[in-house]
């Protein structure tokens, strides 16, 4: 594993590189509320016939936190940050890795530069609004009131205690026990600076316009057609198995897994049972 950092648009991104530089390339957005750091596993995994590259969005991990005049910090501007961060390294061609905030994010690249995407992989990225889980009950309550009173369940949400929540708060005891602490005791004090909690709340309150930009994906997918590898915890409070069912209206023939007990982040306590099916996905690929 290689750990670079590289200036784009004024701005330092961290990221980590593994495998062959003349491999097929596999590239790893991440989710919320982690960082590049959630692909540590993976990566080494793979050296040994693909090339991963993963950087941390700005705002996030080890990145830069730019002033938000500099930096829109919406799932826009991170999706052109992510074409400006490929171009950079000269990737022409990959497979694209859809999580969390990560997915929406990559669908927003693919659909920039389809040319570009050689197939998907699919871990608990939503993107048909019928089937969200009741998790999102509370972000929906602060979109139809913006009270401070309603808001204040979001910025509690940024906090060490927050965080451990999202990693280990909807999967049940014998599968929480295989979750690191490090996952939040790491990567909290990372982001516990006014301006990244400030930004982090700012992500949720703009989960409500991305929800007009679901059927722009479903199109996307639906046209395209990419070779997709769907491998999906159903124990998410955000994403259930619904969620990842969903996809198969618009990809008949896309690849589904639900696997058993795994809920949003199944790299850390399922990661067994994914790596074959990532590795048979993209063998297929290459």
């Amino acid at each position: 594993m290689h750990h670079h950092q590289i200036d784009i648009r004024g701005h330092r991104i961290f990221y980590r590189e593994d495998g062959p530089a003349d491999a097929p390339v596999l590239l790893l957005p991440h989710g919320y509320p982690c960082s590049s750091y959630q692909f540590r596993r993976l990566m080494p995994a793979l050296a040994d016939r693909w090339r991963t590259v993963a950087p941390d969005h700005l705002g996030f991990g080890y990145s830069d936190t730019p002033d938000p005049a500099a930096f829109d910090y919406d799932f826009g501007a991170y999706a052109d940050m992510l074409s400006a961060f490929t171009d950079a390294l000269g990737l022409s061609r990959y497979a694209l890795w859809l999580h969390d905030y990560g997915s929406w994010i990559g669908l927003r690249h693919a659909m920039a530069h389809p040319e570009r995407i050689a197939g998907l992989i699919i871990q608990n990225g939503d993107i048909y609004e019928d089937v969200m889980g009741p998790k999102y009950a509370v972000i929906k309550a602060y979109w139809q009131a913006k009270t401070p009173e309603k808001r204040r369940p979001l910025e509690e949400a940024v906090s060490e205690e927050g965080f451990r929540h999202e990693f280990v708060g909807e999967v049940d005891t014998a599968v929480a026990e295989r979750i690191p602490p490090d996952l939040w005791k790491l990567h909290w004090p990372l982001m516990n600076t006014p301006l990244r909690r400030q930004l982090a709340v700012r992500l949720m309150e703009r989960l409500e316009p991305n929800l007009a930009w679901f059927p722009r994906y479903q199109a996307y997918l639906r046209e395209r057609r990419p070779p997709t590898l769907l491998v999906w915890g159903p124990e998410d409070g955000y994403m259930p198995r619904e969620s990842g069912q969903a996809y198969l209206r618009d990809l008949p023939d896309a690849e589904l897994h639900l696997l058993d007990g795994a809920g949003h982040w199944l790299l850390e306590t399922h990661f067994e049972r994914a790596l074959p099916l990532v590795r048979n996905f993209l063998g297929k690929l290459s």
